[in-house]
């Protein structure tokens, strides 16, 4: 059954902006794998290159090969024919150059959480570009730390040895970080310290929830192995349903949040989400 069928069966509204659910035309699949190319072949250089003109020109060059009205990126408020497939379909925005957990991790916080309502302290880990621009414009005392920091107003951070006061901040951000991370407890043990009692920390991680136990192995060190044990060529691990228990072992109380399932479907079209627990971990207000 095609798309559009099952949304009719559904009963539910015609998705908004017009956005065409059948099977994509031919033109459409070659436009998607295109981007798809440009990205890889840009990926591939990995240097300092990379950042400042690759980047650059495939935001210049990108929306106008994916002009249209079939879907809307909430990071840019840009519309597009599609998302570049990359991966998977609704991977890449074309302007902004956000992922689906980009996307989806910013709906959340705007619809879903205070934090741009009133005046708060915000860690943001290895900040994403697509969404640092909006907390920038928030009431916040925003502070981004990265290992490989891309601009001076990042600080060079490691994240298992955080540079910051225990409970200096409100919130942390921290998304797809530690499956790099050898040491990952030692990590979330840091997160924990430099919130303040109460303070939540908004993770996104690659998970198996099909997998009990998280699939790591410090005698993995080739890249093609770790490509196919742990789906990146940089991973030191996948998660499985034990990343909870590891995050309650730091201190956290943890809730995930399946946040695209609690929205309409013609949303998750519209804006290319992908099915990804957000882990809200919250710090004890209690201090011992």
């Amino acid at each position: 059954m095609v798309a559009a069928q099952r949304w009719r069966d559904t009963g539910q509204k015609r998705p908004p902006d017009e956005v065409s659910l059948s099977r994509p035309h031919w033109s459409d699949v070659v436009r998607r794998r295109t981007g798809g190319w440009i990205l890889e072949a840009a990926a591939a250089f990995r240097g300092p290159i990379y950042d400042p003109v690759l980047r650059k020109t495939a935001r210049a060059v990108l929306p106008i090969l994916f002009r249209g009205r079939g879907v809307v990126c909430p990071c840019c408020h840009r519309t597009f024919r599609s998302f570049i497939r990359r991966y998977r379909w609704d991977a890449l925005c074309p302007g902004c150059l956000s992922l689906s957990r980009h996307r989806l991790l910013w709906l959340y916080l705007r619809h879903e959480t205070d934090l741009l309502d009133r005046p708060q302290s915000l860690l943001h880990f290895a900040p994403e570009e697509a969404i640092e621009k909006h907390l920038e414009a928030a009431p916040l005392r925003y502070v981004r730390a990265d290992l490989h920091p891309r601009s001076p107003d990042v600080t060079k951070a490691d994240i298992t040895s955080l540079p910051f006061h225990e409970g200096e901040f409100d919130v942390v951000l921290c998304s797809h970080v530690l499956e790099h991370v050898a040491d990952d407890r030692k990590a979330m043990a840091e997160l924990h310290r430099v919130l303040k009692p109460d303070g939540r920390l908004y993770m996104l991680q690659p998970v198996r929830l099909e997998n009990a136990a998280t699939l790591e192995d410090p005698f993995v060190t080739a890249r093609w192995q770790r490509r196919r044990l742990f789906g990146q060529r940089d991973h030191v691990r996948i998660y499985g349903r034990d990343l909870i228990s590891r995050l309650e072992s730091a201190g956290f109380a943890v809730t995930p949040e399946r946040y695209s399932r609690r929205l309409p479907w013609e949303h998750v079209r519209l804006y290319g989400l992908h099915d990804e627990p957000i882990f809200v971990c919250r710090k004890s207000a209690l201090t011992l």
